[in-house]
């Protein structure tokens, strides 16, 4: 069984060439890579793809940019073996990923997901744990000692809850993953909103618990930056309050108030707030706050919430 490792690439070339190493260096030598690189300014990068000579890795560059959910898009689209990932261009497979993902497929094939065990490092590659991944660990991850079938209402309120999945960790049954795809207008919540749309399908999850990948936390990331203006909370609390009256409606009630409270999104919002302060960034404070203490009975639709406060400029 050959597992498609899907890369859509746009950021730093030397942590890309780590991230290929590591795909490289599995134990189990039957994947195919391909690379989709968003045009990156860097014609370097197609010359280090060249010289490696590696049949299994097919490297191709976007004819015009297409953006982070356009290029996640396009990869869906060359997707041809039954299992699949969308690696994140900075982080590392361990050597036995692949075979643990073949592995648990081989003992659910039925599941549309799987959740490996994560490390998490830092750009510079050693270890590195925010107060967010610790309340996705401790106080949200459900308890697995070797591996666990989920699905259904149960598996939603738990990621509804706390987001504890790692995206790029994540492997997929091809045929559910192309079948559903990203909903449109995402650029922070995408991963989670896929997930649900899938439960909602009737997928299940395999969450399992050995560790065979690690996943990069940059500290000035976009979605960092996104935090610190507040902007990615507002698409957050969209997707919470959309997504709670399709869960209603399926008659998933406690799913359904989980996402409207978003209580975990809230306290995110929260633990942002003194850096906003500390970096002045006014129109943060403000949308931060708003998301941390705005009602949640206000879930008749998006149209009756104000307007997002765009980032201070500089």
């Amino acid at each position: 069984m050959t597992v498609d490792i899907m890369l859509p690439f746009y950021g730093d070339p030397s942590l890309l060439r780590i991230a290929v190493r590591s795909v490289q260096s599995q134990d189990d030598p039957d994947w195919r890579l391909t690379v989709v690189d968003d045009g990156y300014p860097d014609d370097g990068v197609r010359r280090w793809f060249e010289e490696l000579r590696d049949e299994r890795i097919d490297y191709r560059r976007n004819a015009k940019k297409l953006g982070a959910n356009g290029n996640y898009r396009r990869c869906l689209d060359l997707i041809e073996h039954d299992v699949a990932v969308l690696m994140g261009a900075d982080d590392i497979m361990l050597p036995h990923y692949v075979s643990t993902i073949k592995q648990v497929h081989r003992a659910h094939p039925e599941a549309g997901i799987i959740q490996v065990g994560v490390e998490l490092i830092d750009e510079n590659g050693k270890p590195y744990r925010t107060v967010v991944d610790q309340a996705k660990q401790r106080l949200y991850a459900p308890r697995v000692e070797k591996s666990r079938l989920m699905g259904g209402e149960e598996l939603a309120t738990s990621l509804l809850r706390g987001n504890w999945l790692y995206f790029p960790a994540l492997a997929w049954r091809s045929d559910a993953l192309r079948d559903k795809g990203f909903r449109d207008g995402l650029k922070v919540v995408q991963d989670l909103a896929l997930v649900i749309d899938l439960l909602l399908a009737g997928e299940t999850m395999v969450v399992e618990s050995k560790v065979c990948f690690q996943y990069r936390r940059h500290r000035g990331s976009d979605s960092s930056l996104r935090a610190l203006t507040g902007t990615r909370f507002i698409e957050e609390r969209r997707y919470f309050l959309r997504i709670s009256r399709e869960l209603e409606a399926r008659g998933w009630h406690c799913a359904a108030r989980v996402a409207r409270n978003h209580v975990s999104s809230r306290l995110h919002a929260l633990t942002v707030l003194p850096q906003a302060i500390r970096h002045g960034h006014r129109s943060g404070i403000q949308n931060l706050i708003r998301h941390a203490f705005m009602p949640a009975r206000a879930d008749r639709g998006t149209r009756r919430e104000r307007p997002a406060i765009p980032p201070d400029a500089g």
